[in-house]
């Protein structure tokens, strides 16, 4: 064994399912249950993934090929989610998760897709140099997911997203800096996706409904507004419409 390879590594088992090349992470309970009901997935029917649920159903030929798991929180828990999904078979993964604004052109409900993200989280430095401080989701995955937002008329936002591990050190300072790193979003998992989907060769997109604001340097919640409800209501439909077109 090289002295860089790792001692433990994402195995498939014998009880492990064959996941299709199609998989949704889900950062929340309420779109993982929102996109299970447009899939067509029995809710009640999943398998235990870590503390998350997966749903898969290779009989059932609407959902077949598409495997969906969440909720996630954090850049480590994510990976280890990420991981285990490749290594179950998973190929071309999308991630939808909320965010935070931190632009005064972006408000609550809106969508942002990630064009890339920014690593202020401290599980992408295990996947590359600690010189890359940028990471980026597969160009024609990003394509797709752009086109099926375009196609559906949709509004939404391209741009970089922060991805800390602190949610409550989100200080005006670190707002400041990262505005003029021209990110408009602020989350805790993306970075950590798109590092590790790249050093394992699989194909990744992400997006995130702004759940709150924070340009303004004082904190905006935004999770019972109607237009939040309604960006992840869209949001849902347009990777459920894109899952089947895979």
């Amino acid at each position: 064994m090289n002295d860089l390879d790792a001692i433990i590594v994402p195995q498939k088992g014998k009880r492990s399912p064959q996941l299709g090349p199609v998989a949704v992470i889900a950062g929340t309970e309420t779109d993982l249950f929102q996109l299970c009901k447009l899939l067509d997935f029995d809710g009640g029917t999943y398998q235990k993934l870590f503390t998350s649920r997966l749903y898969c159903d290779p009989a059932n030929p609407s959902t077949a090929g598409i495997s969906i798991t969440g909720p996630i929180v954090g850049a480590p828990y994510a990976v280890m989610v990420l991981e285990t999904l490749i290594a179950w078979g998973a190929q071309k993964i999308f991630f939808l998760g909320w965010c935070g604004s931190i632009s005064d052109m972006v408000k609550i409900g809106d969508i942002i897709v990630a064009t890339s993200a920014i690593i202020d989280e401290g599980t992408s430095g295990h996947y590359k140099d600690n010189e890359t401080r940028i990471s980026f989701p597969s160009a024609t995955m990003l394509t797709k997911l752009n086109d099926a937002l375009r196609q559906s008329q949709v509004d939404y936002h391209n741009g970089a997203i922060w991805s800390t591990d602190a949610i409550y050190r989100e200080t005006c300072e670190k707002v400041k800096y990262f505005q003029r790193q021209d990110a408009i979003g602020v989350e805790m998992e993306i970075s950590a996706l798109f590092t590790v989907a790249k050093f394992r060769g699989v194909d990744i997109a992400a997006m995130a409904v702004v759940s709150d604001e924070l340009s303004s340097f004082k904190w905006r919640p935004g999770f019972k507004m109607d237009e939040f409800k309604h960006g992840r209501k869209t949001a849902c439909t347009v990777i459920k419409d894109l899952c089947r077109k895979l």
